[in-house]
Order: structure tokens, then C-alpha cells, then sequence
């Protein structure tokens, strides 16, 4: 069997190397090349050197306050979103009535497009903040807030059935085994629970970090980086850069390509040191 595989490898694996290499690598290696050119079109190439990434941080100002706000953003979300849904599992996980209710409920909101969903949000947020004279794009405040409350209510169902699946194949030995020898709950629960599902928790830090950042329909929906572009996220402003603003387009590649090896770069980061502790618990 093992020899079969080993022969056909190179066919059954060569049509997925192929569209990977068509519609993957190929445009970002002429996207890192165009982000040192000045153009409008693929026929109307200047290079440039380094001028777009100076452009990004100097000219633009936009670029640096809306790296800031990303990572804000990013970091209170990946925190809130990741302790709402364990929460959530270990209480789904105790035998409540009507569990399978409250899990479909938790996650039917992630069916949702980010489209809709800032839509939707914009209107309840608005509806909230009438009596006070205000809207949602009065004060950067107020969208960076509903852009985390929205963030949450997508992401926490989707991050708890992770969760839940990881707790539930916890050995129930080893919890009646700590029950036995005298372990509360809280001692069970950081000795024993969070260290078994440490790859479940890598995981959903993985994808909250990089949907942190990559975050754009939302974004748009809510507040379209209103007021001035004081809740414009990162994803927004590469979008505006590119294709609002004339003689830009080399800058918005260059910021394309920094926001690439940024997310990845920290994603990187980011699993290396969850994996390290997978290791040592």
C-alpha cells in the first residue's frame, strides 16, 4: 500500500500544486514586486524602490493610526472572545438542561456575513445611543467598542464548540482521579482541564489573532473608518489606499505587503509559544 501511495503521490498531489501555484504564490510574488513600482495597470510599470513603504508611514498618516487601532482591537477581542467561549463550554459541559439549545443558539450568529452583521449592529447600536444625542460614528470610541461587541457575538459560538469538543475528551479517569485526592474545582480546572485542552486553546488564539487583524466587512458595514478614518482598520485602509485614492496604488500594495508578513510574522510568534506549553504540560 505504501509503495502505491509513494508511486501516485506526484500525480494525485500535482493539480493542487498547481492551482496553488496559479492562485497563490504567483500573485503574491507579483504583488511584493509591484509594492516597489509605481503603476495603474499591469501595462504601466515604474519601479520605484522602497518609495511606497516610506509613503506608507510618512505621507499617510492614516497607515500608522490604523495599525494602532488594529492592534487594540485585536488584543481585547482575542482575550474577551477566547474567555466568553471557555466559560461558555464549561458550562455547556455540566449536564444543563437543554444544552444542545443554548450551543446552537451560542453559534448560529457565525452563519452570519460580516456584511449583514455590521449592518445589523450599526441599527441596534444606533438605536442605543439615540437618547443620548449620539451615532456609532460620533466618536471613534463608540465604533472601536461596537466593532468588539460585534466581533464577540460572531466568534464566541464558533470558539466554544472548539472548546467543547476539546473538554469532553478529557479522561473522566483523571477527573474522578483528582476528585478522589481532594481537588476543588478551580485546582481541577488549571491543573487538569486547561493544560489537556491547551491544543484546542492554541488553536482558537490562532484564529481570533489573525480574524483580529484581518477584519475588514465589518469594518466597512459598521462604520466605514468614520469619523475620519479614526475607526479605520487596517484591511479598510489598504482598501481605500488602493482603490480610492489615484497615484496610490504602489502605496496600497506596499501597505498589502507589510500587513502580510505582520499577521504572519505574529501568528508565527503566537504558535510557537502555545505549542512550546502543549510540550511542557
Amino acid at each position: 500500500m505504501e509503495k502505491t501511495l509513494r508511486k501516485y503521490f506526484a500525480l494525485f498531489a500535482l493539480p493542487g500544486l498547481v492551482c496553488f501555484i496559479i492562485a497563490f504564490l504567483v500573485p503574491m510574488l507579483m504583488g511584493v514586486y509591484l509594492s516597489f513600482c509605481d503603476f495603474r495597470n499591469l501595462t504601466d510599470v515604474t519601479f520605484v524602490g522602497f518609495e511606497n513603504y516610506i509613503k506608507a508611514f510618512t505621507i499617510d498618516n492614516n497607515f500608522s493610526h490604523a495599525l494602532l487601532f488594529t492592534v487594540e482591537f485585536t488584543i481585547v477581542t482575542v482575550l474577551s472572545i477566547n474567555v466568553t467561549a471557555f466559560a461558555l463550554a464549561i458550562m455547556l459541559t455540566r449536564g444543563i438542561k437543554g444544552t444542545n439549545v443554548f450551543r446552537t443558539i451560542f453559534f448560529m450568529p457565525n452563519l452570519i456575513g460580516g456584511i449583514v452583521l455590521g449592518w445589523i449592529w450599526q441599527v441596534i447600536i444606533n438605536g442605543v445611543l439615540l437618547k443620548y444625542n449620539v451615532t456609532i460614528v460620533s466618536d471613534a470610541k463608540y465604533g472601536f467598542w461596537g466593532l468588539v461587541v460585534l466581533m464577540n457575538w460572531q466568534n464566541v459560538g464558533y470558539m466554544m464548540v472548539i472548546y467543547i469538543a476539546a473538554i469532553q475528551n478529557i479522561s473522566s479517569d483523571m477527573l474522578e482521579a483528582a476528585a478522589i485526592d481532594g481537588a476543588g474545582y478551580w485546582r481541577t480546572l488549571f491543573k487538569i482541564i486547561i493544560p489537556s485542552v491547551m491544543p484546542s486553546i492554541t488553536i482558537c488564539l490562532f484564529m481570533t489573532l489573525t480574524n483580529g487583524f484581518k477584519l475588514f466587512d465589518q469594518n466597512l458595514s459598521l462604520t466605514a473608518g468614520e469619523p475620519g478614518n479614526q475607526s479605520e482598520m487596517l484591511a479598510l485602509n489598504i482598501y481605500n489606499t488602493f482603490y480610492r485614492r489615484v497615484g496610490y496604488e504602489g502605496v496600497g500594495q506596499a501597505k498589502a505587503v507589510i500587513f502580510t508578513i505582520m499577521v504572519a510574522a505574529i501568528a508565527l510568534i503566537q504558535l510557537k509559544i502555545t505549542r512550546r506549553r502543549e510540550i511542557e504540560q
